[in-house]
């Protein structure tokens, strides 16, 4: 029988897989379970998928090329996460193994994730609940609403276009930043980086990270940015060049920034960043509600379903030179 190594230790089995998911792996193959508590080391994980054909993967886990010539059995890398920047898919390939990703079942959690980060720096909602936590009573202070103000969005995916659509019903202008994409929908304007940042109220960072995109968010960019906008990324960490930001804010170029990602493990907002008087920030939780992280841990059971059948499954990075499979299972079509 297929044996599959489920990486995800115990808290993360709860918070991103779930029974559910789980129960329909065991109706598919034997599998093991990760019980150190922790997420797997390299090593640990070599150890830990002896004689495993398939490994479906948290988001931490990395699959650097030593991990696929360490495993002769392993046939498949299946990772329950759209991001797959830390497994070498070029190693995973010469060694023959299939490795696959997930598709984004969070787009509506981010985006309103979003929309309550618009808010709470508009309106200073963190600000005056911490007060009132610390026994003071805040300043009335004037905010600033959504409707009548300018959203741009840099990224045209589907976090972007859904969000965009919200913007819009709000009340809000919307431009739109892509190279790689045409603006299609109604009452969205497309315009380039440089004009975003000087008309936009809110700035909200949805761009894909690629090597060109690295610091795409550096020192010109935040001194672009109209005075007295906001910035807001719930894309990646390494979209924004952190040091960059962190003086916009002290020289009060920008009047805040709300982060749920940055270079801090797990894509987690970095430290300094986050305690800044200035940020409001959470622990990469745009995507960690119950119908996105079924999404993603079901469709996990949906591919390995497919490979066991000798299909190609959706979301996979390299079908065409997985050559393993074709020992460990039937012949892929």
């Amino acid at each position: 029988m297929t044996t599959i190594l489920l990486t995800h230790a115990p808290a993360a089995l709860r918070n991103y897989y779930g029974d559910e998911a789980l129960a329909g792996l065991r109706a598919l193959a034997d599998v093991r379970l990760n019980e150190t508590g922790a997420p797997l080391s390299t090593d640990g994980l070599i150890a830990a998928a002896a004689g495993v054909e398939i490994i479906v993967s948290d988001r931490i886990t990395e699959g650097p090329a030593e991990l696929f010539a360490a495993l002769p059995a392993l046939a498949a890398f299946v990772r329950c996460a759209v991001d797959i920047r830390n497994v070498d898919v070029a190693a995973a390939s010469a060694h023959g193994v299939l490795v696959t990703h997930a598709s984004p079942g969070f787009v509506q959690s981010v985006a309103e994730l979003t929309v309550g980060m618009m808010v709470d720096l508009a309106r200073g909602v963190t600000d005056a609940t911490m007060a009132y936590r610390r026994g003071a009573a805040p300043a009335a202070a004037m905010g600033r609403q959504l409707s009548g103000s300018t959203l741009g969005v840099v990224g045209y995916g589907a976090i972007g276009r859904y969000l965009a659509s919200i913007g819009r019903a709000l009340g809000m202008t919307v431009l739109m930043t892509d190279p790689y994409a045409a603006v299609d929908a109604a009452g969205l304007t497309q315009v380039d980086l440089p004009a975003l940042l000087a008309r936009s109220d809110f700035v909200v960072c949805l761009a894909v990270a690629t090597p060109e995109t690295e610091n795409l968010f550096d020192a010109a960019a935040f001194a672009a940015m109209r005075p007295g906008a906001y910035f807001v990324n719930v894309a990646r960490g390494n979209l924004v060049d952190e040091p960059a930001l962190l003086a916009a804010l002290d020289a009060g170029g920008i009047a805040g920034a709300a982060l749920d990602v940055g270079r801090a493990p797990d894509q987690m907002p970095s430290p300094a960043l986050a305690a800044h008087p200035r940020v409001i920030a959470t622990p990469h939780i745009g995507g960690l509600v119950p119908a996105a992280i079924r999404h993603q841990a079901m469709e996990t059971v949906a591919q390995v379903g497919a490979i066991l059948r000798g299909d190609r499954p959706a979301g996979a990075a390299n079908f065409e030179v997985a050559k393993r499979l074709t020992a460990a299972f039937s012949t892929p079509g």
